[in-house]
């Protein structure tokens, strides 16, 4: 597998002339530093989004590292260009130590200002001696404003890769500055971190596991081992997180997607590599995976958005400067690759089993999602994220929603899932709205404690939603000598449904981070109900369907 290595290492300097395109070059200028092209050369942008300047990570690693084909190693400009970035990141922070993101005085908790303090500190430790006493100087004071900010405040919504990630960072800082109250605001942090944590090897993502996301925190925490904080309550964590993670490595070489809460597709494979000589599991995740990349399977920074790919050139960076020679990846299987089981994940409401060579995964408490597999073959029978319609009010609506008041039945033979669909929240917005928006923020959003309570309305607006059409659906899944799925809809509502789907591939939560595309997504179809079936079910307000899925 080592000569995958390379792979890492491809994907992230392919996207260094992308990054270094954004990047505001000119000495000259007023935002000389600024990685926002859309604000500092296209205009369209009217506030400055802090997060694009996660991009010195990147310049400082490939400035700093030797790798293959890395013609930026060692060369004056990258290192004074990353430099003049450090110091504009220092020039655009609020003055109670954070940044904003997706608007005008939002002050980001984690996101943005808990991952550039960590970007920055690293970075500052690589190519601290090109800097002047005074730039030094005002950017440790940013520092410490910033790892105050973090430990200071928290942010509405649970994220417990963003409470991993604002760890880090306070941590990172203390390592710096030697600062004992760093030390104080970071271990009153990491005590409720372990309150997100269950002890089926999952952490809270608003309201269920995300999948994708818990890699990031197994990745952010191996970061924290990494830089000398050796705890075993923090190892027990990260070794219970891969093996949660190892059961959503498919057969086909993919990962997590709408199993999770987040629906998130991403792996994070550094803090993989940093424990894979000393967790078997973990080489052997982060070797599959490596296979995935290579094979176009995981999301790579070439498809992700210019705000998000500044993520993961750094994460693929450092999984190459740290790859681990010494992995023991042959001496573990993957849960696919086991003898028959059934494992059943109570509290994140998950049922897995393995049926000879049937690899079969449901979140029953997100209205019994389904991915099953072709073990030998490594490829996906069915994928079906449960049903998606819309209302002749034109509301769209879903069973796809994590929701605790679902009622839910598990043993060995079956699984049933009952509950209401829910409304797919749909908030955009528009000129007047937008114009409102601003001046509020404008007039508000400068304290720090208005601007983090208007963030959690805007978060419970567009992701959670509130309200539930009286539409009723059970779904049943028999184990026998073949998967049989059972699905029946009764709509109660005033409304009659002028389009519904059953299974196939649909993301409904707003999640930026989310909806990549996949090539897989040209193999999965779904079932479309036709004129003469919609007439029918909204007559007799009822709809059944089975299928039965052949056992490999």
């Amino acid at each position: 597998m080592e000569k995958l290595r390379d792979i890492y290492a491809e994907k992230a300097l392919c996207q260094i002339p992308r990054l270094l395109t954004l990047l505001d070059r000119n000495e000259f200028s007023k935002t000389y530093g600024s990685f926002q092209r859309t604000y500092w050369l296209d205009k369209s942008d009217d506030f400055v989004n802090a997060l694009p300047q996660y991009g010195v990570h990147s310049l400082a690693l490939v400035y700093s590292y030797k790798m293959p084909n890395n013609i930026y190693y060692n060369n004056k400009k990258i290192k004074k260009w990353a430099i003049a970035a450090m110091n504009y990141w220092v020039k655009i922070q609020h003055k109670d130590g954070s940044f904003d993101e997706f608007y005008y005085n939002e002050h980001g908790w984690a996101g943005p200002t808990g991952f550039l303090l960590y970007a920055m500190v690293e970075s500052y430790k690589l190519l601290c001696e090109g800097m002047t006493k005074n730039e030094k100087e005002n950017f440790l004071k940013a520092c410490r404003k910033a790892a105050i900010f973090l430990g200071k405040y928290d942010e509405s919504g649970i994220l417990a890769n963003h409470h991993a990630m604002a760890l880090l960072p306070i941590y990172d800082t203390y390592t710096l500055l030697k600062d004992e109250y760093l030390l104080k605001l970071f271990h009153d942090k990491l005590k409720y971190f372990y309150t997100l944590v269950s002890e089926e090897g999952w952490s809270l993502e608003y309201d269920g596991p995300d999948i994708g996301y818990l890699s990031a925190t197994v990745s952010f925490l191996s970061k924290l081992h990494n830089l000398g904080y050796k705890d075993d309550k923090i190892e027990r964590v990260i070794k219970k997180s891969i093996e949660f993670s190892s059961y959503f490595v498919y057969p086909n070489n993919y990962y997590a997607g709408s199993m999770g809460s987040r629906q998130t597709l991403h792996f994070y494979p550094h803090g993989y590599e940093i424990f894979a000589e000393k967790i078997p599991l973990a080489g052997r995740i982060a070797d599959k995976m490596l296979e995935g990349l290579s094979e176009g399977k995981l999301v790579p920074p070439e498809i992700q958005a210019d705000r998000y790919f500044l993520y993961r050139i750094p994460e693929f960076l450092l999984s190459y400067i740290d790859y681990n020679k010494k992995r023991k990846s042959d001496e573990s299987k993957l849960p696919y690759e086991k003898k028959d089981f059934t494992t059943n994940f109570k509290h994140a409401g998950i049922y897995v089993k393995k049926i000879r060579d049937t690899y079969f995964l449901c979140n029953m408490k997100k209205g019994g999602v389904i991915k099953i597999f072709d073990v030998r073959n490594k490829k996906v029978i069915l994928n079906d994220d449960c049903y998606v319609g819309k209302l002749d009010n034109n509301k769209a609506i879903t069973s796809q929603w994590v929701d605790n008041k679902l009622k839910i039945e598990s043993d060995d033979n079956k699984v049933i899932v009952k509950g209401k669909l829910n409304f797919i929240p749909q908030k955009n917005f528009t000129p007047l709205k937008g114009i409102m928006f601003r001046v509020v923020m404008f007039l508000l959003g400068w304290n720090t404690f208005l601007s983090y309570h208007l963030k959690g309305l805007i978060r419970k607006i567009i992701i959670f939603g509130k309200n539930k059409p009286d539409v009723y659906f059970t779904r049943e899944i028999e184990f026998k000598d073949s998967i049989i799925i059972k699905d029946s809809i009764k709509n109660k509502s005033k409304n009659n449904i002028n389009y519904f789907k059953i299974g196939g591939c649909s993301y409904v939560r707003y999640v930026p981070q989310s909806r990549f595309f996949q090539p897989v997504e040209l193999e999965i179809q779904g079932y479309e109900l036709n004129k003469e079936e919609l007439s029918k079910f909204n007559k007799t307000k009822t709809f059944k369907t089975e299928r039965k899925i052949e056992i490999k």
